[in-house]
């Protein structure tokens, strides 16, 4: 998917409303299908290394009471969603989950958050266009890039350009919610350094690791948002950036960078969209902890489980990554990013970073 291939997210959403009509005038039950959203119906494409949703599909009908109320509040969504399109307005997703308690019909009204975000998903699925598009955002994420970039966004004040090292403090320039809206306009970038924690971010820009080594900086926050995953695809496929990603080295950190690199199975209809299959994992591993005797915490009975499963995970199956949970699960260590503070608190700049790139042919 990309910004040309999306089609008019107001067409479809009133094309979706049309089927629910035709099916009443033909005398058919109302309807909608959509891929389930399970694991059983998730796979893993290997030509283009991300996750996709397979062939079994779920029926919302109103044949049944249930199927009923989940059409009504999918056509009440749909009607809201078209007027914000035409106003030019926006909404969170938290405040879409409030705003149908104004809805006159109390079997419209959504019972919790899940079910309101469900069903945006499910609006997705079936429209080929994103939440973006229907102008919904998630809750601020907070997260930045810092580095060698110029770039031109679309506000509300009209357009304005900024250099993501001179017009910027400390913190960065903040990830909007549709990076779709940003043209990139000129770099000095050699590649993109995607950073799990906030910690590491501030060390890394503290020391001048994106002027030092030409980088952009990108702060993950955790588990990254959408917008954080596209915008860090943007960099890779419109600026041929190459793309590494820099965890903690525990089982969960490992599934961050599984996000980024083949997409997550929640968003798996919008794989092609986000994820970037080309980005490599640059540590923490479970080698550097051995290689750098680093500070650690013993495997809980849950890390234990999560690697497992991790060797059965199309996304982990490759000779690399097989020998670090193998060795991970048996010195039953994990080890945070921050630990390499333990060598020094310009380790991580001045040794550990530059010389695992320059194995990995970044540098």
């Amino acid at each position: 998917m990309s910004t040309e291939d999306t089609p008019d997210p107001r067409e479809q959403l009133m094309a979706l409303a049309e089927q629910f009509y035709e099916q009443f005038d033909e005398g058919n039950v109302p309807q909608m299908q959509v891929p389930t959203r399970t694991k059983t119906n998730i796979e893993y494409d290997e030509d283009e290394e991300v996750w996709v949703y397979g062939d079994r599909t779920s029926t919302r009908t109103a044949k049944t009471v249930s199927g009923a109320e989940k059409l009504l509040k999918a056509s009440y969504t749909i009607d809201f969603l078209v007027n914000q399109i035409e106003q030019d307005r926006s909404s969170t997703l938290r405040e879409l989950y409030y705003l149908s308690e104004s809805w006159d019909l109390d079997e419209a009204q959504f019972g919790s958050q899940d079910e309101s975000n469900s069903l945006i998903e499910d609006l997705e699925i079936v429209s080929g266009a994103t939440r973006e598009d229907f102008r919904m955002r998630p809750e601020e994420s907070g997260a930045t890039i810092m580095g060698p970039l110029k770039l031109r966004e679309q506000t509300r004040r009209g357009e304005r350009e900024i250099h993501c090292q001179k017009d910027v403090g400390e913190g960065g320039y903040q990830i909007p919610n549709n990076p779709d809206t940003i043209d990139f306009l000129d770099h000095d970038a050699d590649f993109v350094l995607c950073v799990e924690t906030g910690g590491m971010r501030d060390r890394l820009v503290e020391n001048g690791f994106d002027e030092n080594y030409n980088s952009i900086i990108v702060h993950l926050k955790g588990q990254p948002a959408r917008a954080t995953r596209r915008i860090t695809k943007r960099l890779h496929d419109e600026l041929g950036l190459p793309v590494v990603v820099f965890t903690d080295g525990d089982p969960w950190s490992y599934r961050i960078y599984g996000s980024v690199a083949y997409g997550s199975i929640k968003s798996a209809h919008l794989s092609e969209y986000l994820a970037t299959p080309e980005a490599d994992f640059v540590g923490i591993r479970p080698q550097d902890i051995v290689e750098y005797d680093l500070p650690t915490d013993p495997l809980s009975d849950s890390d234990i489980n999560a690697l497992e499963s991790e060797l059965d995970d199309p996304r982990f199956q490759t000779e690399f990554w097989e020998e670090q949970i193998e060795l991970q699960l048996d010195i039953e260590k994990k080890s945070e990013q921050q630990s390499l503070a333990s060598r020094g608190l310009d380790f991580v700049t001045d040794t550990y970073l530059p010389e695992r790139l320059d194995e990995m042919g970044v540098l």
